[in-house]
């Protein structure tokens, strides 16, 4: 996986909030936040979203995890 969004998941935690609340809070899909769980990518727009809500910042929500190269 490249793409964590462990960062936003302890945000949640650290809020008190469940992902079904962010859900409704920001008004995406619950087939966007099952690619958020997978670690699959989503727009920007639905980063930004995240980021408006909660007040924070990308970095906060999201880092990027390199793979390991093949030996």
């Amino acid at each position: 996986m490249a793409v964590s969004f462990n960062g936003l998941w302890k945000l949640l935690i650290d809020k008190n909030m469940k992902r079904m609340d962010l859900v409704k809070m920001i008004g995406i899909s619950s087939s966007t936040l099952a690619k958020m769980s997978k670690g699959e990518l989503v727009s920007m727009r639905i980063l930004e979203k995240v980021c408006q809500s909660l007040n924070c910042d990308f970095g906060d929500i999201i880092n990027y995890e390199k793979k390991e190269a093949d030996e």
